[in-house]
């Protein structure tokens, strides 16, 4: 069972946040933060680093498509409002051409920004959006929020936090306490989520948080849930280092 796991590799986790503090960087950028994920086991997608449309194109080939392409840069907050991300990238002659066309709309957008490349990340089919974060309170320590995901996170602010470690049973307690828990249950013809998946995460970022002591903020939004047995698949992760 994945309550078994290991604890998680903090090593190859603290590995990325010590050259992110050499550089002077509190923010991770999505690939670093995408493998402090994976270093516990959190199903993020696969991706690539990329700085050429020929190294975009054998990416995406090995990645499988389609693909996504995101401008990653530690200047820019918002990619998509400087052209940055490009959706649903179903060919090589794409790649290519959105690989050009993301580094001509920052130079053009954003031209003091510096650009480290081009993240080549796989499609997450579209499912149910959850979000789970975690914040380092100075009285409290490590806590964990979990609540719907994607625009409905700031929208509706039906979430809810417990203060780590988070036991598997904590998890659950946490998604049966937020409103709208009856989605996850299958409502109105729409098929019921994997929530044993959607458990394992808010443990794993738990454990993060707990090994981790650098990870002052941790923001897995959206998660694709999908249905039970299916698993889930984080789209976009954000990690603040103190």
């Amino acid at each position: 069972m994945w309550e078994n796991d290991p604890a998680g590799n903090a090593e190859e986790a603290l590995s990325v946040i010590w050259r992110a503090k050499e550089e002077g960087r509190k923010k991770l950028l999505e690939h670093e933060a995408f493998k402090v994920c994976e270093s516990f086991g959190l199903p993020v997608p696969k991706h690539a680093l990329v700085v050429s449309p020929d190294e975009a194109v054998e990416s995406a080939r090995m990645i499988g498509y389609p693909v996504v392409l995101k401008v990653v840069s530690p200047d820019i907050v918002h990619k998509s409002d400087v052209g940055g991300v490009i959706l649903n990238v179903r060919s090589d002659a794409e790649v290519s051409e959105g690989f050009s066309r993301i580094m001509g709309n920052v130079r053009a957008r954003a031209p003091k920004c510096r650009v480290v490349g081009v993240l080549v990340q796989e499609m997450a089919p579209p499912a149910l959006e959850v979000v789970v974060g975690a914040i380092r309170d100075k009285t409290f320590g490590p806590a964990v929020m979990f609540g719907l995901g994607g625009v409905f996170v700031e929208a509706v602010r039906d979430v809810t936090f417990r203060v780590s470690p988070v036991t598997p049973v904590d998890a659950e307690a946490m998604i049966r306490e937020i409103k709208a828990h009856r989605i996850l249950e299958g409502f109105r013809g729409s098929a019921p989520r994997d929530v044993e998946a959607l458990k394992e995460i808010i443990v794993k970022v738990s454990n993060l948080m707990e090994k981790v002591e650098e990870v002052s903020e941790l923001d897995l939004n959206p998660i694709m849930l999908y249905e039970r047995g299916s698993g889930a698949k984080i789209v976009d992760a954000r990690i603040i280092v103190g």
